[in-house]
């Protein structure tokens, strides 16, 4: 799972620039919710590796990403295709809403 850490050309590289699409989870670690999707986040990604890619902001440390996206309540996850958010879901989802979420 790639992390974002303090730039926002990786950002740009790991998601605006991506071949396929890419569920971007805004989280903090202090987030209990955020942990709690966590391990559905993770193995959705092996799961669903060679489809599409899954990315972590860190909104405490990304907090510029965070206002750019409009992220109010995390976890916030956020399908982007071509570089275009195409959808959100803001909370904790199942397994299989987070697979209808990214349309796999």
């Amino acid at each position: 799972m790639a992390i974002i850490k303090g730039e926002l050309a990786n950002f740009e590289a790991e998601v605006l620039q991506a071949a396929g699409p890419v569920i971007v989870d805004f989280w903090a670690p202090w987030c209990g919710p955020c942990r709690m999707l966590g391990p559905t986040l993770e193995l959705f990604e092996e799961e669903q590796a060679d489809k599409i890619k899954v990315v972590k902001v860190n909104i405490d440390l990304e907090d510029v990403l965070a206002a750019r996206y409009e992220v109010m309540t995390i976890p916030t996850l956020i399908l982007f295709q071509d570089g275009k958010e195409v959808r959100r879901s803001v909370g904790v989802i199942p397994m299989e809403q987070l697979e209808e979420f990214a349309g796999v």
